[in-house]
């Protein structure tokens, strides 16, 4: 199934259509700030072995990143982090980054693994993070990558989404094309700032 959403004139009940798929396990694809993502509510271990199945990998080996609406809900799922990380963030969020820090005792539980770091994301896209904020948690997440495409790596068209995960997924967010660039992945382990992916966002040091 697939709907459409405005994201500059946006329908209350379309967005609680996409939050009641979430909440009863479902997995959505759904626009952000650079790419098409896929995703799940990240506290259903349902949602997590679907999501991890549609990626062709074991749950405890997935890499998910975890897509937040704001700063205030990160001191539930990482470890806190020092000042200059903490105006790093709030400079760059909402926008198409990933951030990787150091993961508290929750994460692994949820992803029945070891994961000692994961990546934060709060991207710049009225959609998502209603979404976000009706759920009231946040959405388990991973970009969607075209492997058919020999020159695209991601999907950029939702029609063509639809047509080729409309019977894998449970919903489809038609948000308009999508960016033809990921998010710039971003360590800040330890304090110390590398850039491991450069994506559409640039970095201001």
């Amino acid at each position: 199934m697939i709907i459409e959403i405005n994201p500059h004139n946006i329908d209350k009940r379309l967005i609680e259509q996409a939050v009641s798929v979430l909440k009863n396990d479902g997995v959505i694809i759904y626009p952000t700030d650079s790419v098409y993502a896929i995703g799940c509510r990240l506290k259903s271990k349902k949602g997590l072995e679907k999501l991890a199945k549609l990626k062709d990998i074991k749950l405890n080996k997935a890499n998910f990143a975890l897509i937040f609406n704001d700063l205030s809900m990160l001191s539930d799922y990482v470890k806190q982090f020092d000042r200059a990380t903490f105006k790093l963030l709030n400079r760059s969020l909402p926008g198409p980054f990933t951030f990787i820090l150091e993961a508290n005792s929750i994460i692994p539980k949820l992803f029945d693994s070891k994961k000692k770091e994961v990546g934060i994301r709060i991207p710049d896209n009225k959609i998502v993070n209603e979404i976000i904020n009706l759920l009231g948690e946040p959405i388990a997440t991973t970009s969607l990558h075209d492997e058919e495409d020999e020159l695209l790596e991601y999907f950029t068209d939702p029609y063509e989404i639809y047509q080729r995960y409309d019977e894998k997924v449970d919903l489809i967010i038609d948000g308009g094309i999508g960016q033809l660039y990921a998010s710039t992945v971003v360590s800040c382990i330890d304090g110390e700032i590398e850039i491991i992916r450069q994506g559409i966002g640039e970095l201001e040091l």
